[in-house]
């Protein structure tokens, strides 16, 4: 079983930001797969299904992003599950907007969401997809900019991403993380807006 984590912030405000991409990238999991993520426990959404023939439990912490270690300590505790049954997508500025990369462990990388898994757990040895949502232009704030809506031009490289996401997570379920890591961490970089024009 394995205990997939988006991170984002509850809310219609939040909804469509940036700093939700942990949240777009389950939900999209779970309507490629039929899973509802409807389940209220552990201060989380959950959904219980299977991706690939694999048995999997989405969560949503609703905690906001600075406490989503408290729910998914909870959950892992309350599932019976430890850190190496866990993957956690999250935003990250330091990658270009839709470059992926799985990591296997290691620090928070100056994600909060991140900081408060491994200070929940004590532990960093758990499975992360870094979703990239590129550094705000100079001069914008970076706590402001992950919470804004991305451009038109952004939201079509988004959603492109988010589907590369998903087919990331099934290669995670199917062959492993190593396998994965090697096929979508080497991957082209990808276009950005203003190549298009």
């Amino acid at each position: 079983m394995k205990i997939i984590v988006g991170l984002g912030n509850p809310g219609l405000g939040y909804l469509n930001t940036r700093h939700n991409a942990g949240f777009a990238v389950v939900d999209l999991l779970a309507n490629a797969y039929k899973i509802k993520v409807n389940e209220w426990k552990y201060e989380a959404y959950l959904g219980r299904g299977h991706v690939a023939g694999e048995a999997v439990i989405l969560v949503k912490p609703q905690t906001y992003m600075n406490l989503s270690g408290r729910a998914v300590r909870q959950a892992l505790r309350g599932l019976g599950a430890g850190p190496s049954d866990l993957l956690v997508v999250h935003d990250d500025l330091d990658l270009p907007l839709g470059r992926l990369r799985l990591r296997l462990q290691g620090g928070p990388g100056g994600h909060n969401g991140i900081k408060s898994i491994i200070s929940a757990l004590e532990a960093e040895d758990f499975a992360r997809l870094r979703f990239g949502i590129g550094r705000p232009p100079a001069g914008v704030d970076a706590a402001g900019y992950v919470l804004e809506e991305f451009s038109p031009a952004e939201q079509d490289l988004f959603d492109q991403a988010t589907d590369k996401a998903v087919d990331a997570i099934r290669s995670i379920l199917t062959e492993g993380l190593t396998a994965a890591m090697n096929r979508f961490n080497r991957a082209d970089k990808p276009a950005t807006p203003a190549d298009d024009q």
